[in-house]
């Protein structure tokens, strides 16, 4: 996987460190609750939650019971393995596979539409019949950026790269009015190309308090799951000074972990 790590300290600031949350929390398993790792042995702390991926296409480590693998093709590079990779993962259970990571986005995978859609036919596309195909997972910057490189990524794809779910990231302040907007326009983007469930597979509040990003976050998760067309969403990320902190959940952990 290019460097993931490289790419948070450039990119993301304002997470702050918080005090651990060591009380346990009763099992809820949320179905579209999902974690974001890359450190395998985190996700055993979130109760809540039945899915996880680590921008990589195998899962290096163990999951909790219950919780579903989703291997990613991260973008040019990946190409030795994936076929294996997939295998495995399908074999262990993994439903679903997820499309290139920020494309639009110079500093991830970098890709064009038009490249893009050509590998995911050649990669993706041949397990349709194995597992639900989610699209790249693109930021929330403006044109060409964001959803404007999805539709064309879409447009692209002719009909033929046999996605049912799109994905996409957002990050910015904690205006909770903003993010249900934005989720809104993605899904009507989506439904104008056939696509009926949209992904969050990134999502946080950034430059904010870890109060405000756990304000944010309980507003936002019963929204997100009261809505129809929003199959899965993943707050940004299990790794300490997000969502968890020396071992143990940090404040915005607990508040995504109980959410509901």
């Amino acid at each position: 996987m290019v460097s993931f790590t490289t790419f948070l300290i450039a990119s993301l600031a304002g997470a702050s460190l918080a005090a651990p949350t060591k009380a346990p929390l009763a099992k809820r398993s949320n179905s579209k609750k999902g974690i974001s790792y890359n450190d395998a042995s985190l996700v055993s702390l979130f109760s809540d939650g039945s899915w996880a991926y680590n921008w990589d296409m195998s899962v290096g480590g163990s999951l909790p019971s219950g919780v579903e693998y989703v291997p990613m093709f991260w973008g040019t590079g990946s190409e030795s393995g994936w076929d294996a990779a997939v295998q495995t993962a399908l074999a262990s259970g993994s439903t679903h596979l997820l499309g290139f990571n920020e494309p639009d986005l110079s500093s991830q995978s970098n890709i064009d539409a038009a490249t893009a859609a050509a590998l995911y036919k050649q990669y993706i596309t041949p397990y349709a019949s194995q597992a639900t195909l989610v699209t790249p997972a693109v930021t929330n910057g403006g044109a060409p950026m964001g959803l404007t490189w999805m539709e064309q990524f879409l447009t692209d794809c002719n009909g033929e790269c046999g996605v049912t779910v799109m994905a996409f990231h957002y990050y910015a302040d904690d205006n909770v009015s903003n993010f249900e907007n934005y989720v809104n326009q993605a899904i009507s983007t989506a439904a104008s190309y056939g696509i009926s469930e949209v992904w969050i597979t990134e999502f946080q509040a950034t430059g904010v308090s870890d109060d405000a990003q756990a304000a944010f976050i309980n507003s936002v998760v019963p929204w997100l799951d009261q809505q129809p067309a929003v199959g899965r969403y993943s707050y940004f990320y299990a790794a300490d000074g997000y969502l968890t902190s020396g071992g143990a959940l940090s404040e915005t952990g607990s508040a995504y972990n109980s959410a509901e």
